[in-house]
């Protein structure tokens, strides 16, 4: 029944029709009349049966107004946003096809064969509390500093929900995140956050930066100060609830479930906005707050992930900042990494400062894949010069070197073009402005491994490197910068506003 003082909904009728007279099969049948709708309601639908893309679009719109109207309110109804079939199908194909299965073996492909009947189980027991996470499947891959890191692997229908999970939260958190953080946000990428960083340094009055790193950070992330953050602005308990279901699901190694007490599986598609919105409390608000009210010069800030560089005007601040940040750190059970925790000089004038004083040449500092040295431009003027980490570089030569001992057999035109795609691919990250000489030395070095191997496949091998060069001109592509100058592309982003403030 209705609620009093409520106005009627419309009640369907559950009488059958009337039958036509006996022995009349092909009388008309007569229908029975039902309530209508009350006196001055709308006779359209408030939304549409069956939800569309632009319907997704909208809800999500809406809840990015209230956020970023009112940043003290916490939302209690947005679990129905994640199970709508619409935006789980949606999540399915933004999923990549030849990515790894987890503990259950059940593939993309496998998957997509019923994905119609899968969605609507899946959603059905995400509206009724049925859905149980999985362990995440645990496996490590090198670094290029020859250590290991240990990457989670979830089964395909907790990356589904995950992923439908981030695209509603991002709806909130996006109006929150600062803006010198780049890592994982929609709309922003590690080259927005290289810019901002080297027009930062080149434009503003830096002349001291915090080389900072945080120790195990995926690995230590406190699950208790890492509900109370989402618990800040979300208060629908269901999505709360599936949260600490992901962090409580534990891992499978070597067989054998272990439950993990802190941090987040890397690899799963919810851990970037976790490790964001954790980051954003324990290091962001406080940062900002830090360099509005303590600091005596200026200062400038920018994050990708759990990478962050912060320049400073004064060497005193630069010192007093990172005191403090120990100790914010230590509250949240962060830890600085001794060792690549470093204050450097570096700006305009610290080449000229420290010939001065009678030192060599300022030091370098590496953030985001390459390191960062003080320079000059071909008219005089202070540029910062960015190449490509040298380490990167032969992590990725042993790459290609491995690559193509596996493919000593197979016919030379298709290494070419793997080759191709290879190079390619590493010209489309690293090949940005003054960076054409490590670029050639790339090529150069992919060139002389290539003719390495194919000289290996026999004893008689001619080969020359006239004809190998000619080889190379077929199928791996000259370097080209591929990026715009900083100031260029940050000029379209922020229309005149600083990029780090």
């Amino acid at each position: 029944m209705n609620e009093r003082g409520k106005s009627d909904k419309p009640i369907v009728p559950q009488m059958p029709a009337n039958n036509g007279a006996a022995g009349t099969p092909a009388a008309p049948a007569e229908p029975v009349e039902g309530r209508g709708l009350a006196k001055g309601n709308s006779i359209q639908a408030t939304r549409d049966r069956t939800q569309c893309r632009n319907n997704l679009q909208n809800g999500l719109d809406r809840i990015r107004v209230a956020a970023a109207r009112d940043k003290r309110l916490r939302f209690t109804a947005l679990w129905h946003h994640v199970y709508a079939v619409d935006r789980l199908r949606k999540a399915y194909f933004e999923l990549k096809k030849d990515a790894a299965a987890g503990i259950d073996g059940q593939t993309w492909q496998q998957y997509g064969d019923d994905l119609e009947a899968n969605l609507a189980d899946l959603s059905s027991r995400l509206q009724r509390g049925a859905y149980r996470a999985k362990p995440v499947r645990r496996v490590c891959i090198p670094k290029p500093d020859g250590r290991q890191r240990p990457l989670g692997v979830p089964v395909l229908e907790d990356k589904i929900v995950q992923r439908a999970t981030v695209e509603v939260l991002n709806a909130v958190y996006e109006t929150d995140f600062k803006g010198f953080s780049y890592g994982f946000r929609p709309g922003r990428s590690a080259h927005q956050a290289l810019d901002a960083l080297a027009v930062g340094i080149e434009r503003r009055k830096v002349n001291w930066v915090l080389d900072a790193d945080i120790r195990g950070f995926f690995d230590t992330i406190d699950h208790g100060w890492l509900v109370k953050f989402v618990e800040h602005r979300i208060a629908d308990q269901r999505v709360v609830r599936h949260v600490k279901k992901w962090l409580n699901a534990g891992v499978l190694e070597e067989g054998r479930r272990r439950q993990v007490e802190a941090g987040t599986p890397q690899g799963g598609s919810i851990s970037p906005l976790l490790a964001n919105l954790y980051l954003h409390h324990a290091f962001d608000v406080w940062a900002d707050h830090w360099r509005r009210c303590h600091a005596t010069g200026e200062v400038i800030i920018v994050r990708y992930a759990d990478d962050f560089v912060v320049g400073f005007q004064q060497r005193a601040d630069a010192e007093r900042f990172l005191d403090e940040l120990r100790e914010r750190f230590r509250k949240f059970n962060l830890e600085l990494h001794a060792e690549k925790t470093r204050i450097l000089e570096f700006g305009r004038f610290a080449a000229e400062r420290r010939k001065q004083r009678g030192q060599g040449k300022p030091a370098t500092f590496n953030f985001l894949g390459f390191t960062h040295i003080c320079a000059r431009d071909r008219k005089g003027r202070y540029a910062v010069l960015r190449q490509t980490r040298r380490d990167r570089m032969r992590a990725k030569l042993r790459a290609v070197r491995d690559g193509l001992r596996a493919r000593l057999h197979v016919p030379r035109d298709d290494v070419g073009r793997w080759l191709g795609q290879v190079v390619a691919g590493y010209y489309r990250y690293f090949a940005v402005p003054r960076n054409y000489p490590a670029l050639s030395l790339f090529r150069y070095e992919v060139v002389r491994l290539w003719c390495q191997a194919l000289r290996r496949r026999s004893q008689k091998s001619r080969i020359t490197w006239a004809r190998m060069l000619r080889w190379a001109g077929q199928w791996i592509p000259q370097p080209r910068i591929m990026h715009p100058y900083p100031e260029q592309r940050l000029l379209v982003m922020t229309q005149g506003r600083s990029p780090v403030r």
